[in-house]
């Protein structure tokens, strides 16, 4: 459902988090619109920015003890931050394939977003995107993305892979594997080595990631800018901590990756239900484990986690992120990104596609 966006302050400054009693919001980057122009060639004269805006101060580190607050100061950051970019759905404007689309979403990010910390585009290899996702989620759920059938196309593929590698922007891709695995892979090391993420992609499964040190920065279409969203915005908007998310989802389902809930086997059985047991007992498994043995709710609940334990815990191994894929972590990646060729490069691209319209 869409997210309803708190206030800017001034700049592109997020305002105050709203209390954890609130609606849910998403913390908004306000700007001017892009503007972007065309350079006889990819170099000339560095600039740090695609727009001409000026450079917002360093994001306070989204952490309990900073939103808890203390007056109006933010928190300096404790830890560099490292940013994934999902490059597959910013090139599409709705079912569509858009390289128009992926320019823009991209200037933002560069010039409002990421700045000059590193980024890694992760992409999902073509040739999986036309087989709907992992094979081993297609033989658990022969459901499973079944209705995604939408490619990127190769000329697309090959001019999305030059634009970032002339943004300096180190690319990857398993194939075999959706780039939702390999971000949560890559985000599991980059914590180890004691930096901070923020997932950049509109894609629900990454809420399951979400920790004090790691967010998601999320395109809204409707308004046209990234918006992050933390962990306080998680738990304003679900009542529930991060670490429940996939286990709440396998009850809830997922209509969008064609994984069904419990409600077409047990109608009764709602989100408020799943809400209140996950509380108490922290995760799917035990939750599962604990109905095996004794009552853990109303004699409704009680069944329908009896009968359908199988079922749920087959949806938790399809909704999950894998953390082992076999993709390492390069120590150059996490350098401070050289940004001197985004305006000329992106510039030139937009020229190009309105140009060729490709």
């Amino acid at each position: 459902m869409p997210l309803p966006l708190l206030p800017a302050v001034g700049g592109v400054t997020a305002a105050p988090l709203a209390p954890a009693t609130a609606a849910p919001a998403a913390t908004t980057l306000r700007y001017r619109p892009v503007r972007l122009r065309a350079s006889p060639s990819t170099t000339s004269s560095p600039s740090t920015s695609a727009v001409s805006s000026p450079r917002p101060p360093p994001s306070a580190r989204h952490s309990r003890k900073h939103l808890a607050g203390r007056g109006d100061a933010p928190a300096r950051p404790s830890k560099d931050r490292v940013f994934f970019l999902d490059v597959n759905p910013i090139c599409f404007r709705g079912s569509q394939r858009s390289l128009g689309a992926f320019a823009r979403w991209l200037a933002l990010f560069f010039s409002h977003v990421s700045l000059r910390d590193p980024v890694v585009a992760v992409r999902t290899p073509s040739q999986t995107l036309r087989c709907s996702g992992n094979e081993y989620r297609r033989r658990l759920m022969p459901s499973y993305k079944a209705h995604r059938t939408r490619g990127v196309g190769n000329g697309a593929d090959s001019r999305v892979v030059d634009v970032l590698r002339e943004c300096n922007v180190p690319i990857v891709q398993i194939d075999g594997y959706e780039a939702d695995d390999v971000v949560a892979t890559l985000t599991h090391q980059v914590l180890q080595k004691g930096y901070r993420v923020a997932i950049g992609s509109p894609d629900k499964d990454f809420k399951q990631l979400i920790s004090e040190d790691v967010q998601l920065v999320m395109p809204i279409p409707e308004i046209g800018r990234w918006s992050f969203y933390t962990l306080r915005h998680y738990v304003a908007q679900y009542k529930c901590d991060p670490t429940a998310d996939l286990s709440l989802r396998c009850f809830m389902g997922d209509e969008a990756d064609g994984v069904p809930g419990i409600q077409h086997l047990a109608p009764g059985f709602g989100r408020k239900t799943a809400v209140k047991l996950l509380n108490k007992h922290g995760s799917l498994e035990n939750l599962l484990k604990t109905a095996a043995i004794r009552t853990v709710g109303k004699e409704y609940a009680q069944e329908v986690l009896v009968k359908h334990a199988d079922y749920l815990r087959k949806n938790y191994e399809v909704l999950s992120l894998r953390r082992d894929v076999n993709v390492q972590l390069d120590e150059r990646w996490l350098s401070t990104r050289d940004t001197c060729n985004d305006t000329s490069v992106l510039s030139n691209f937009i020229l190009k596609f309105h140009e060729g319209r490709g």
